[in-house]
């Protein structure tokens, strides 16, 4: 074989190497997956800290619970409180447990006009130059500077599932929701933590736009974007 057909072979295997990998799982994996996910459907609700629970419910008081909420150690107690804003108050407002180090006080867009104050659209935990808010209970005022927000949509799903579906804490992915309302929501954060259980987390207002209820099951669309 002469030189001129030895790199003839080359470069003919370097081609048939490149469509094998083309076509190998590992290249795959940046096609889109379909994911079922079920629904979980998120009213106005607030996390209280230590000192806020003293001030609220009395000195050393607890949370009773009301019932279990899906993702483990996580509950809906029996207690509520009121949120007073600049222009309109909403009663009954549920607290969820358990304690956290900060309080966090989460409504829907339409309840921030009501309250006269704009939430802004914040993933849990980033309070950074949010509106603040009185939040009444029986046995105590507190006036908070910051902390309300109104929630991103986002999933829950463990380490095991994310990685089976090719997905990765903080990415954002499309969710695609059949029915007469049917249609694309965008932007869905992923949250990957080790004891989560799969679960799409929307707002009153966002389900009701698109039909959605409680235990529905939506479709996961892999999109490779990093949230933020």
């Amino acid at each position: 074989m002469n030189y001129t057909e030895q790199q003839a072979e080359w470069i003919t295997q370097q081609i048939l190497h490149e469509l094998a990998a083309r076509k190998s799982p590992a290249a795959s994996a940046t096609a889109p997956v379909a994911l079922e996910i079920p629904v979980g459907v998120s009213n106005r609700h607030i996390h209280l800290c230590r000192e806020d629970m003293d001030i609220l419910f009395g000195y050393g008081s607890t949370l009773t619970r009301f019932k279990a909420v899906k993702q483990p150690g996580q509950y809906a107690a029996e207690e509520v409180v009121t949120l007073r804003g600049p222009k309109g108050e909403l009663s009954n407002v549920r607290v969820l447990g358990p304690l956290r180090n900060t309080t966090q006080v989460e409504i829907s867009v339409a309840d921030g006009f009501a309250l006269g104050a704009k939430a802004p659209v914040r993933m849990s935990g980033d309070l950074l130059e949010s509106p603040g808010i009185d939040i009444i209970g029986p046995k105590g005022r507190v006036v908070k500077h910051n902390g309300m927000i109104v929630a991103w949509r986002h999933i829950h799903i463990s380490p095991q599932e994310a990685e089976q579906h090719g997905l990765r804490d903080g990415m954002e992915i499309d969710v695609k929701t059949d029915g007469p309302r049917g249609g694309v929501l965008s932007h869905v954060v992923v949250r990957v933590t080790a004891d989560a259980v799969l679960e799409l987390h929307i707002d009153v207002e966002e389900a009701n736009g698109f039909g959605l209820r409680n235990g529905d099951r939506v479709r996961g669309i892999k999109q490779d974007v990093r949230h933020g």
